[in-house]
């Protein structure tokens, strides 16, 4: 597995199921819909009045399951950081091309854009005998902002 296949299978799922943490410690969940760039950051919106939002300021670790369908998952583990303004290219060549219709979020005025750095990801599949496992090497694996 390479990371083109890892790409592929992110760019072949909209949806994905991200944890994070609250500031008392409790885990929380959400659906996001979500894009990605070609070193496997992920990319996503949400309302500066969500859980979400107000956990990544004080906690800025995740974690996303994307895929279940037909037994081929991912696990994804990371660091998100906010988007400033002038970073929201990424957005737009990345997750708005994915998925245009998410754009329409974009003149709102709490919502903010999140990338999501990873640090471990492991794809499963559960339809060979035995399983197929893959953790992938993250070494350089790195958005180097720009």
């Amino acid at each position: 597995m390479t990371a083109q296949d890892i790409y592929d299978f992110l760019n072949d799922h909209e949806l994905a199921v991200i944890a994070t943490v609250s500031s008392e410690g409790m885990p929380e969940s959400a659906v996001i819909g979500f894009g990605q760039t070609k070193h496997l950051e992920l990319l996503f919106g949400t309302d500066n009045t969500t859980r979400k939002y107000q956990n990544l300021l004080t906690n800025p670790m995740v974690a996303v399951v994307i895929g279940w369908d037909e037994g081929r998952t991912i696990q994804y583990e990371g660091t998100a950081r906010e988007l400033a303004a002038n970073e929201l290219k990424i957005v737009k060549d990345n997750y708005w091309a994915k998925a245009p219709e998410a754009e329409a979020y974009a003149d709102y005025p709490g919502e903010r854009y999140f990338l999501v750095t990873p640090t471990w990801i492991r794809y499963t599949d559960t339809n060979t005998d035995p399983e197929t496992v893959f953790q992938f090497d993250l070494s350089n694996m790195r958005y180097k902002g720009k």
